[in-house]
């Protein structure tokens, strides 16, 4: 397996997509061997790509608030691994950002989660990623993530916390009653109980 200083290397320098990034190649993820919970999300996006800080925005401040944990604990790559399905900012189209680059995916993603020995658990944001990690279950958003039982502890199935999907949140006042509690006191057992 080749070392992960030297894979981060290939992945930062990756131009594979360049022709159809409208902004650039911008590789932004967090990732440590000893992390131990990892964010899966969907890609970066233009204030991230411009930033190169995975979740430098308010996508970023609903997560953590969802997690329950400061902005140092979550850029804390030791503790948390942050690796979208799309390493750079695929752009925009007419209701939002782009899919990830499925290049991406096919080329990097999973000698990146080879690293990752000390998982104990896996959030899983937005269809893309759904896809991937979910053994290609093919039910809606709204039913994985309903469906989140199912799941735990181990992956935790979430909507993309962007302020886009306000209309979502307010149609399923379930996910914050039933799922966020649970998610903060998986994300305290895993990252901050000493025992």
């Amino acid at each position: 397996m080749t070392s992960l200083a030297s894979l981060l290397a290939e992945v930062r320098a990756c131009n594979l997509c360049e022709a159809h990034l409208p902004h650039g190649t911008r590789p932004v993820l967090q990732i440590h061997p000893q992390a131990r919970v990892l964010i899966a999300g969907q890609a970066p996006g233009k204030r991230v790509h411009e930033s190169g800080v995975p979740f430098d925005d308010a996508s970023g401040d609903r997560l953590r608030d969802w997690m329950g944990v400061t902005r140092e604990v979550f850029y804390n790559s030791k503790q948390i691994a942050i690796l979208p399905m799309g390493l750079c900012f695929p752009g925009t189209g007419k209701s939002g950002d782009l899919p990830p680059r499925p290049e991406c995916a096919r080329t990097w993603r999973d000698q990146l989660l080879d690293h990752l020995r000390h998982l104990e658990v896996t959030l899983v944001i937005g269809q893309y990623a759904q896809a991937y990690h979910m053994n290609g279950k093919r039910s809606s958003l709204t039913e994985t993530v309903r469906d989140w039982r199912s799941y735990w502890p181990e992956i935790v199935p979430l909507p993309h916390p962007s302020p886009r999907n306000n209309i979502w949140l307010d149609r399923n006042p379930w996910f914050e009653k039933e799922l966020v509690p649970m998610l903060r006191r998986r994300m305290s057992e895993v990252l901050y109980d000493t025992n």
